[in-house]
C-alpha cells in the first residue's frame, strides 16, 4: 500500500487552509427525508474551486519545485483545482479537457490562469492528449488524478476530518463516496481503515459509467465502454491500474445509481440543505436515499457544486413543481 497515514496527517498542515475543515453535520430535515437515519453530510463545495479536488491538487503541487510547469487532463474540477493551486504556487498549468466540457468549469480554469486545450469527445481522449503533450515536453510534470499518491493522500484529509468531527465515541456504519478516478475513496479509506476500522467504505458509480465497480469485480482495470451519464465528474471509462490496486484493498463495496436517482438527490440537497450540487456531487446521497447502503449512522461527502447551466435550470424546474404540487402529490 503506497498511501501513507502519516503523510495524510502531515497534509493537514500543508494544504492551503481554504480547502480544509469543511462543514460536516446532521441536518434534521434531510435525516427525516432519509427515513430517520443519522446521515452526516460533509460539504466540499464552499471553496474557490467548489469541490474536494483542491486538497489533492495543492498537496501534489507542494511536492514539486516552485515554478514547475504541470500538465493534466480533467473533466473540469481537477483542472480547476490544479489551476488554482498552480497560480498560488507560481506554476504554469495546462489542462486538456473533452470538447464537451462544462463551459462554466472551463471558464473558471481559464480565470485561474490555466491554458485549456479541448481534445476529443471524452475524458479518455483528453487523457491521451495530456500524456502525449507531456511526453513531448519533458520539462513538464504530468499530473494524473488517481495515480500519484499525494493526490489521494490530500483527499484523505477528508477522512481525518470526518473521524475528528464525529460525536465522541461514535463510529459511522459506512462512509459513502462518489467514485470517478478513485483518489477520494482511496485516500479517505486509507485513513478510515487505520482510525475507524469498523466503518465500511462504500463507493458509488453512475449506472451508465460503472468502470470502478466492473474493475473491482475483474480484479484489474477494465474499460466499461462509453460513459452514458450526466454526472460528468464520475464519467470515467477506465480507472487507472494504481487506483484499482488501492481500491481492491481499501473499498468494501461498490453500488450503482441511476441518473434519475442522482437528479432526485440533487433536488433533495437543494430542498433540505440549500445547496445546488452537480450530479457527481450528489451520487453518494443518491445511494443512501435509494436504500443501497445499510446502516443507521452514515456519512457522505457532497463533492462538487459546479453544475452545467442546463442542470441548474432543470433543478429549478423540479423545485418549482414540488412547491406547486397539490397536497399529497409532491414530486419528490
Amino acid at each position: 500500500m503506497d498511501l501513507d497515514v502519516a503523510r495524510i496527517e502531515q497534509a493537514l498542515r500543508v494544504i492551503d487552509p481554504v480547502f480544509l475543515n469543511t462543514p460536516q453535520y446532521l441536518d434534521e430535515q434531510l435525516c427525516r427525508a432519509l427515513g430517520g437515519r443519522a446521515v452526516t453530510v460533509k460539504l466540499e463545495t464552499a471553496n474557490p474551486v467548489r469541490s474536494f479536488k483542491g486538497r489533492g491538487a495543492d498537496l501534489m503541487l507542494s511536492t514539486l519545485a516552485p515554478g514547475t510547469p504541470v500538465v493534466c487532463a480533467s473533466s473540469g474540477n481537477f483542472g480547476q483545482a490544479v489551476a488554482y493551486a498552480g497560480r498560488a504556487r507560481g506554476m504554469p498549468v495546462e489542462v486538456f479537457v473533452p470538447e464537451t466540457v462544462n463551459p462554466g468549469k472551463r471558464e473558471r480554469m481559464e480565470t485561474f490562469g490555466a491554458r485549456v486545450v479541448a481534445a476529443g469527445p471524452d475524458g479518455s481522449s483528453a487523457r491521451e492528449a495530456a500524456a502525449a503533450h507531456a511526453g513531448r515536453h519533458p520539462d513538464r510534470v504530468h499530473l494524473q488524478d488517481g495515480v500519484q499518491a499525494a493526490i489521494a493522500e490530500g483527499a484523505g484529509t477528508i477522512g481525518a476530518e470526518l473521524t475528528r468531527g464525529a460525536p465522541a465515541g461514535a463510529c459511522f456504519d459506512a462512509v459513502v463516496l462518489p467514485v470517478g478516478d478513485g483518489a477520494l475513496i482511496n485516500g479517505v479509506a486509507r485513513w478510515m481503515k487505520e482510525h475507524a476500522p469498523g466503518t465500511r467504505i462504500v463507493g458509488v458509480n453512475a449506472e451508465g459509467a460503472p468502470s470502478m465497480a466492473e474493475s473491482l469485480r475483474a480484479g484489474r482495470a477494465v474499460r466499461a465502454g462509453r460513459a452514458r451519464t450526466f454526472a460528468d465528474g464520475i464519467a470515467v471509462r477506465r480507472p487507472t491500474e494504481a487506483s484499482v490496486r488501492r481500491a481492491r484493498v481499501l473499498v468494501d463495496d461498490m453500488v450503482l445509481v441511476t441518473d434519475e436517482a442522482i437528479a432526485d438527490a440533487m433536488e433533495l440537497a437543494a430542498r433540505t440543505l440549500g445547496i445546488v450540487l452537480e450530479p457527481a456531487g450528489a451520487a453518494g446521497l443518491a445511494a443512501i436515499a435509494g436504500g443501497a447502503v445499510p446502516g443507521d449512522r452514515l456519512a457522505t461527502v457532497l463533492t462538487g457544486a459546479n453544475p452545467r447551466p442546463e442542470q441548474v435550470r432543470e433543478l429549478a424546474a423540479r423545485l418549482t413543481c414540488a412547491v406547486q404540487a397539490p397536497a399529497g402529490r409532491a414530486s419528490f
